[in-house]
């Protein structure tokens, strides 16, 4: 094994780790927002796999660049579905107490 793949396995191994003492640490009522505010942001990794796919030559990369630009996609839409169903637990309740009339419910 040379030297360069032994220092990148290393790093890797090491943020492994890292990462899951640093989430470990995370109360669990800050694990949606920190979620869904991280798929979110996977905006950037779609924009990346739609210009590679744009570059794809061949067919393995063209079908490797699709399934990159559709797993990216379902990231960012489940992100925002999170972040919008972590929101509604936040409306208030006088919203429930009308009708779709908007006449006050007893």
């Amino acid at each position: 094994m040379s030297n360069g793949i032994l220092e990148l396995l290393t790093v890797f191994v090491l943020a492994a780790f890292v990462g899951f003492e640093v989430i470990s640490k995370v109360p669990s009522i800050l694990h949606t927002p920190l979620m869904s505010g991280s798929n979110a942001i996977h905006g950037v990794i779609l924009v990346g796999a739609m210009l590679i796919l744009g570059t794809a030559q061949s067919g393995a990369e063209q079908v490797l660049g699709f399934v990159a630009v559709i797993l990216a996609t379902l990231n960012v839409v489940g992100g925002f579905v999170v972040t919008d169903r972590m929101l509604e637990m936040f409306k208030s309740r006088r919203d429930e107490r009308t009708d779709d009339t908007g006449e006050h419910r007893p």
